[in-house]
């Protein structure tokens, strides 16, 4: 399963953004997805996580009420819309989906829960 990351550009603090992710090969509905980040010189880190009902979702602190994590799993694809972006906000962002899991209600901060990874998109927050 390869995972197909699109959506990232330059845009100024303020402005929105919305980051898609659409695996191909064959579907992820059984499984967990997530969104990491990457700021260059820095660790790789959780941004958000939405369980495989798409009922239960998680953030990071630093963007908790700016972005939303969804999923449509009749479109295969899971969404990451980012608001108010920060210059901090600049990262390489990449998706990831967990191995299936039988609860509904599952997610994961741990980069390490997640195996399948896509490619990233460059999100720059600069004025």
């Amino acid at each position: 399963v390869q995972l197909q990351a699109s959506g990232g550009g330059l845009v100024q603090p303020g402005d929105s953004l919305t980051l898609s992710c659409k695996p191909s090969g064959r579907t992820l509905s059984g499984s967990a997805m997530g969104w990491f980040r990457q700021a260059a010189g820095k660790e790789r880190e959780f941004v958000a996580a939405v369980s495989r009902s798409g009922s239960r979702t998680r953030y990071a602190d630093s963007v908790k009420g700016r972005f939303t994590i969804s999923r449509d799993n009749n479109k295969i694809t899971v969404t990451l819309q980012m608001n108010s972006l920060k210059s901090e906000d600049t990262a390489v962002y990449y998706c990831a989906g967990s191995k299936p899991t039988v609860s509904t209600l599952w997610t994961s901060v741990d980069a390490d829960d997640y195996i399948y990874w896509g490619q990233g998109t460059q999100v720059t927050v600069s004025s």
